[in-house]
């Protein structure tokens, strides 16, 4: 058997996105800036994307930018919003993607600004008293937290954030990567400035995603070039994975209710079985279906000889899941995530990550192989 628990990193292709964006590559295959009929065909496909997407998201067309996907989102939304509105103090936590840490902490390198950090505990949550006196205490901020962490699954209150941030003319970017496609999202009710998105995290493409702008929030482009994105993003636009981006989308707010059902009964089923079968198990960040993805389980198992092989025996068993964030998981730095919330550096720790697309078998088949490691029973 073979077996994909590493969601989080990346989603197979919906065969329904997949139809969409082979049609659109058959058959349009114009310029969106060319101003003759095969031009305004792909344009007028590019546009009513944008507005199946905004619809989705209940904001306006003219606020969905579209990128190369999370990283060139967070990106933009970081550089241009601390830039162009003279900002010299961020807030952040520790546990953020390195598309954010590393950002800002480029930033701070060459004095553009203060960095701190808001404290969170030994799940991940933020201290929400923390970030509020840290905006108090400071000229105005720009906060960067995300949704949920892509590594151990806690999910953060952003709409408490929201009024935090308003309640200090704060600017707040949240990366949404890990939870669109996954959760709806209202951004007419949501107080944020920057919403970041990455297609292929709910059976998208990769190479794609947009960047939510308020339209209180102005900002200069960060690519110069073509007119594109409205002035915003130079550059020939990826017609074929906008198209895809869409159908996506789309596909998941239609199925999303479905398939939450069925991916918590997933995890709440592999928790269980872990937690009765291998002795010792324990779990980094919530776990409880309100305070945590329904997509993510991190699991932290007892030292064993060699524990580093552990993903390893996994993958010749047939189960490919992640030793953390999967920017990170080729690599022998540990995850920074797991340091930040205090978990065991001599305990190996494997992320699970479910979609649609997983059964229950799968996961008796991987708690079986996890067993066979270890040879331990309950």
């Amino acid at each position: 058997m073979r077996v994909y628990f590493d969601n989080a990193a990346t989603t197979p292709l919906d065969p329904e996105v997949l139809k969409e964006m082979y049609k659109v590559m058959e058959s349009q295959y114009g310029n969106p800036s060319s101003i003759h009929t095969h031009g305004r065909e792909v344009r007028t496909l590019i546009e009513r994307s944008r507005k199946t997407i905004a619809g989705l998201l209940h904001t306006s067309p003219a606020e969905i930018f579209f990128t190369s996907g999370g990283t060139e989102a967070d990106n933009t939304a970081i550089r241009c919003g601390i830039i162009d509105h003279g900002i010299k103090h961020a807030i952040t936590s520790k546990i953020e993607h390195h598309a954010v840490l590393h950002t800002l902490e480029a930033m701070e390198k060459t004095g553009a600004l203060q960095l701190s950090f808001v404290d969170t505990d030994n799940k991940g949550n933020i201290d929400y008293s923390h970030l509020d006196k840290l905006l108090q205490d400071n000229d105005r901020s720009f906060v960067s937290l995300m949704h949920a962490n892509n590594e151990i699954g806690t999910i953060t209150d952003i709409e408490q954030v929201g009024e935090l941030c308003e309640a200090h003319n704060a600017i707040f970017h949240c990366d949404t990567v890990q939870t669109m496609g996954h959760y709806v999202h209202d951004l007419q009710k949501l107080k944020v400035n920057f919403i970041a998105c990455a297609a292929h995290k709910f059976h998208g493409p990769k190479g794609v995603g947009f960047l939510h702008v308020n339209h209180r929030t102005k900002i200069k482009p960060m690519i110069y070039g073509g007119s594109q994105e409205r002035n915003m993003r130079g550059g020939t636009e990826n017609v074929y994975g906008i198209a895809g981006l869409a159908k996506a989308l789309e596909l998941a707010y239609a199925e999303m209710d479905v398939h939450q059902k069925h991916i918590q009964g997933l995890k709440t089923y592999m928790i269980d079985k872990l937690k009765a079968e291998v002795a010792g198990v324990e779990f980094n960040g919530e776990t409880e279906p309100d305070k945590s993805l329904y997509t993510v389980v991190n699991v932290s198992f007892p030292d064993m000889e060699m524990a580093d092989m552990l993903l390893f025996n996994l993958d010749i068993a047939g189960i490919s899941a992640s030793g953390g964030s999967a920017c990170s998981s080729g690599t022998d730095i540990g995850s920074h995530v797991l340091t930040a919330i205090g978990a065991s550096s001599s305990r190996p720790s494997v992320r699970f990550s479910f979609s649609k697309y997983n059964t229950r078998d799968e996961v008796d088949y991987t708690v079986a192989k996890v067993r066979e490691l270890y040879m331990v029973k309950a």
